[in-house]
């Protein structure tokens, strides 16, 4: 049965979620599911903006019908190209063999790598226009956001910016599809900022040109692919959208991240953030890289402005999960952030030199000492060196 909204004049919402995903992109965990938008414009011509994983098909296809109410479809707007928004090409192709598919020319070409089939496409470069009656849609390029073929559209009667992956986040929806339906601030941030870090984070300079490009238009609300949509406060999302792509912090605290096999480095840890507390610092946080998936990880590492890396030594080298952890923020190009070390080892240890050689390889990484060395447990010697880190910390906070 048909499950669609109106969102803007001649604009309905045909999405579905999937709650029994797991990971997203096998690789993300998705605790709460995954949105899946797509949109349907009705004017003189019909035209689909993008479509719909495998996996919620048969939803998206009891929309479009309904919403269409015997019309046929004559575009389909394909802005990115991930098989999540577009396996469901080939049967529409099968519905309306008049369907005039509309895209950049990487679009089209990896339609042919996917489905290995020619279609009829009309090709858009920056700035080029469709005429739909009413409505005129006018398309941006947005290149490695966060593929290389990715358009975004603007409609120049609702003031509707369809932003593809842009402004989107991890999460089911239900029912309440705009922002300001639900407590988003609250619910919602963390997942739209674990959504950018993960998916479009590596991409800030990108970003930045697209929001460039978009500051001289009226946008009056933000259709993305995956998220909630919104209509108000727009100003707000693009502000934050600006922070993240420039890895700037949104609050000034430290997150601390250990790595630990017996539960001495993660002694060391909560030790630490007490004496923040005693400094007066607010908001510390204290993560197990062991428990904690490496995409939340990344995400409180764009969050937090101060941070601090505390690795056991394991067959020579960083700690298996810390490595991997600080590898990854290393290939999200995650940079200006204050850093703190704390090392253990029983003996040669290395954890240290090493996660300062790899946090040292990135951008603006400023490296506070002491490193606190801890050998197997702590002692008095490191109990003062960990005052000595939290003293650094918070004067570098002031």
């Amino acid at each position: 049965m048909y499950n669609i909204r109106k969102v803007q004049t001649d604009t309905w919402w045909l999405g579905a979620s999937d709650r029994r995903l797991a990971l997203f992109e096998n690789a993300y965990p998705t605790p709460g599911g995954m949105a899946y938008n797509n949109y349907l414009i009705l004017d003189d011509k019909t035209c689909l903006m993008d479509g719909i994983d495998d996996a919620v098909s048969r939803q998206f296809m009891d929309n479009l019908v309904k919403a269409l109410d015997g019309r046929s479809l004559d575009y389909m707007v394909v802005q990115h190209m991930e098989p999540d928004h577009c396996a469901i090409i080939p049967e529409l192709l099968n519905r309306y063999p008049e369907l005039r598919i509309v895209g950049s020319q990487k679009a089209v070409q990896m339609i042919k790598q996917f489905y290995h089939i020619d279609v009829d496409a009309v090709t858009v470069k920056e700035k080029d226009t469709l005429e739909l009656g009413h409505h005129t849609l006018t398309f941006y390029t947005a290149p490695m956001v966060h593929w290389p073929e990715v358009i975004v559209t603007y409609d120049d009667v609702t003031g509707a910016l369809f932003s593809a992956d842009a402004f989107g986040a991890f999460g089911a929806l239900s029912g309440n599809i705009f922002a300001d339906e639900v407590d988003w601030e609250h619910d919602h941030k963390d997942e739209t900022r674990r959504y950018y870090a993960n998916i479009v984070g590596k991409y800030g300079i990108q970003v930045n040109a697209l929001l460039k490009k978009l500051s001289d238009i009226d946008i009056k609300c933000i259709l993305p692919l995956h998220g909630h949509l919104f209509r108000n406060d727009i100003s707000e999302i693009i502000g934050l959208y600006k922070k993240w792509a420039g890895w700037v912090p949104e609050k000034q605290s430290v997150a601390i991240f250990y790595g630990s096999v017996y539960g001495n480095t993660a002694n060391a840890s909560d030790i630490l953030a007490m004496d923040l507390a005693e400094h007066g610092i607010k908001d510390v946080k204290v993560y197990d890289v062991s428990k904690t998936d490496t995409s939340t990880l990344l995400e409180k590492a764009f969050e937090y402005s101060h941070l601090v890396f505390a690795s056991s030594t394991y067959n020579a080298e960083i700690f298996d999960n810390m490595h991997t952890f600080l590898t990854d923020m290393k290939n999200h190009n995650l940079s200006g952030r204050t850093v703190g070390f704390m090392e253990n080892g029983s003996w040669a240890s290395q954890s240290g030199k090493k996660m300062t050689d790899l946090i040292g390889s990135m951008k603006n990484m400023t490296i506070l000492e002491p490193m606190v060395t801890i050998t197997s447990s702590v002692d008095e010697s490191s109990r003062e060196k960990i005052d000595e880190l939290a003293k650094a910390l918070a004067e570098s906070l002031e």
